[in-house]
């Protein structure tokens, strides 16, 4: 599954557009990697986000911030998910 569709079906971000935003802006690692949207994900993969991306407006996206969260893939859904499914998908590793 491509890392931006993940991280919209997941819910981590509000919209695959923001997704794609924060990928070709090098925001976004996987497995300590910078990586592009169309990256391939698998279960177990480690993804860091910035912690601006928690407001999920494309106005935070320029802030940094010290410490960002990282996640580890679960599972890969196959479609959509309920909101109360979507938590289940991912794990995060530090606060």
């Amino acid at each position: 599954m491509r890392l931006d569709k993940f991280l919209q079906i997941s819910r981590l971000v509000k919209r695959r557009t923001i997704a794609n935003t924060l990928c070709s802006r090098g925001a976004v690692s996987v497995n300590g990697h910078v990586a592009k949207a169309g990256k391939v994900i698998a279960v177990g993969d480690i993804i860091r986000l910035p912690v601006a991306v928690s407001a999920t407006t494309e106005a935070h996206l320029d802030e940094e911030e010290a410490a960002d969260p990282e996640y580890e893939v679960l599972e890969l859904p196959s479609g959509n998910v309920s909101r109360a499914r979507a938590t289940t998908l991912y794990r995060q590793i530090n606060p």
